[in-house]
């Protein structure tokens, strides 16, 4: 498992990852391999735990993009939680959350998902 994963469990159908670190191409390139890995087996609702994630780039970003773009041919969702404020407005800024969805805690992300 790449270090920026810090751990994945699943929940009610869910894929729950953490991250840890800087989401820039690596930290994107690890995400999209677990996404990628699940929606082939079937799998298509994700939760990002954010909370070990205090910076972002645009190229983190543009990978989260292609999941999204990914998960809407398969009517999949995408969510996250425990965003920085820093990590939340930029997410704003770059058009994320018009395509997928924030959440404050892990409870309300599993119920809003």
């Amino acid at each position: 498992m790449n270090a920026f994963i810090k751990s994945t469990k699943e929940e009610n159908e869910i894929v729950i990852i953490e991250t840890n670190g800087y989401l820039n191409n690596d930290g994107g390139e690890a995400i999209s391999a677990i996404c990628y890995e699940k929606i082939e087996a079937g799998q298509y609702k994700f939760l990002i735990n954010m909370a070990g994630t205090k910076v972002v780039n645009s190229i983190g970003v543009s990978i989260l993009i292609e999941i999204i773009e990914k998960l809407q041919e398969v009517d999949g969702k995408i969510g996250y939680y425990n965003l920085a404020p820093i990590v939340s407005k930029t997410f704003n800024i770059m058009g994320l959350t018009k395509y997928s969805t924030v959440f404050e805690s892990e409870e309300q992300a599993i119920s809003g998902l």
